[in-house]
């Protein structure tokens, strides 16, 4: 499975959880071909910036819809397959055990973090195939529940867990 991560701190996807156990054995079996990718890179303007005040009005700064679709483009055309674009939102459907294997069926996932008060909402309407939230909370960002979603996928993933029978015998299932 191949999934890319769409921040703005790709610094957060080195080392910790990512780099131990499970899977860091999937991503060194090749199991799991993870890219991080900084959002800011794709900025225009000499200060690389990415925030603007939502399109219809509120309170905040949202992430602009023109990054965030450069970013977007660039990441879906480096592969032949255009991957299953995955926002983290607090709006989003709940991640549960069902979503989770359904996620991971695919065989690439784009996880876009938004930051701020979230991500300008005509992205999310013309690029955003699923919004995905780990809980009825709110996070400063989209990278721990992106860690999250992977921790939860890449054990389903055929050829990762030593006992195939351990996803199935599970409390959830």
């Amino acid at each position: 499975m191949r999934v890319d991560v769409l921040t703005l701190f790709p610094e957060a996807f080195e080392g910790g959880p990512l780099a131990v156990s499970i899977i860091k054995r999937a991503r060194e079996d090749g199991l799991l071909d993870l890219q991080v990718h900084n959002i800011r890179d794709h900025a225009t303007d000499r200060h690389r910036s990415v925030d603007d005040t939502p399109f219809g009005g509120g309170q905040g700064m949202v992430m602009r819809v023109d990054v965030l679709d450069r970013a977007l483009q660039h990441v879906q055309g480096q592969d032949g397959s255009p991957g299953l674009v995955v926002y983290l939102s607090p709006q989003g459907q709940v991640l549960d055990d069902s979503l989770v294997r359904e996620l991971a069926t695919n065989e690439r996932l784009i996880l876009v973090c938004g930051r701020y008060e979230g991500v300008d909402q005509r992205f999310v309407d013309h690029c955003v195939d699923r919004e995905v939230s780990i809980g009825d909370y709110v996070l400063t960002g989209g990278e721990l529940a992106a860690m999250v979603l992977l921790d939860a996928i890449v054990r389903l993933l055929p050829g990762v867990m030593g006992n195939e029978a351990s996803a199935t015998s599970e409390s959830f299932v």
